[in-house]
């Protein structure tokens, strides 16, 4: 059984939830998202509350439940609030520069890198060294950041690469001289 499938999901006053079959559409202060759920989840609404019921007990039904009841909670979340994901860069000489609708990386190869921002995404660059990535779509906000620590993940001798914020890295001892 579904502990997060099962809890009612409060709908906020400033967001309006359409659902004609299998298609939610949620709109709220930030934008809109959209998002396709199967029938073998029955997706109920009562007054400002959202409730998930399984048609039947299937395995893949049973795994839905909950996934389908943390994506709404998302939607309604990231048209209320947003979601933000933090990356540093840390190394000598590593930073990043925002022209246009792209960004360019220095991280250490013999070329540098540029990255096209998708549409739905708003990035920051506080500093030469900072990242802030913003949007309403938490996978798309997600993706974006680990397409982006995947440039130069860090490694764990420096501790040079691009890291989340307050990501811990585990340090490796280096070589010792012998005796």
């Amino acid at each position: 059984m579904s502990r997060i499938g099962n809890q009612k999901i409060i709908i906020p006053e400033n967001v309006t939830i359409d659902f004609d079959g299998e298609k939610m559409t949620v709109k709220g202060p930030l934008g809109t998202l959209e998002r396709t759920f199967l029938n073998s989840i029955k997706i109920l609404r009562s007054d400002n509350k959202i409730s998930l019921e399984r048609t039947n007990e299937n395995k893949k039904t049973k795994m839905l439940h909950g996934t389908y009841a943390s994506l709404i909670k998302g939607m309604i979340d990231g048209v209320t609030k947003g979601f933000t994901k933090e990356l540093e860069i840390v190394g000598v000489g590593y930073n990043v520069l925002l022209q246009n609708n792209a960004l360019i990386f220095s991280l250490g190869y013999s070329h540098k890198i540029n990255l096209i921002i998708p549409n739905e995404i708003k990035v920051e660059v506080p500093k030469p060294t900072q990242l802030k990535i913003s949007g309403i779509n938490k996978e798309k906000v997600g993706q974006f950041a680990a397409k982006i620590r995947l440039l130069k993940k860090p490694e764990p001798y420096g501790g040079k690469g691009i890291r989340y914020k307050n990501e811990v890295i585990i340090r490796k001892a280096g070589k010792s001289s012998s005796k």
